[in-house]
């Protein structure tokens, strides 16, 4: 059974999950450009491969934070859409989940494009 309280939470996750992959893509581009420096530079070649390795798997945690960005927000719309149908109050939090759904959604659509 949905509550309010889920409701919050599973929104409360969206909200963290879509900070946490905002902070990857920045993450990469950080790293790819330090990297390209490196190679600039003629680093030692351990040194590259190290940073090489860091970027790589700075570069696999975009897709995975994308998979569960979906997931919570299949999570958040199920709630949504369980706890409209059970109650006629609306508080401020359906509000504010009906928000982030709609966030999330332009976002990935951006993405996919």
């Amino acid at each position: 059974m949905a509550t309010v309280k889920n409701l919050k939470i599973k929104t409360a996750t969206c909200k963290r999950i879509i900070k946490e992959l905002h902070s990857y893509e920045k993450e990469v581009e950080r790293e790819a450009a330090k990297t390209a420096d490196m190679k600039e530079k003629g680093a030692d070649p351990y040194d590259l491969k190290q940073q090489e390795n860091v970027l790589a798997e700075s570069r696999m945690m975009v897709p995975d934070c994308h998979k569960r960005l979906e997931s919570a927000l299949a999570d958040l719309k199920g709630t949504l859409d369980e706890l409209e149908k059970s109650t006629q109050v609306r508080g401020p939090e359906f509000d504010d989940a009906r928000s982030i759904i709609t966030e999330i959604e332009s976002f990935l659509k951006t993405t996919e494009e």
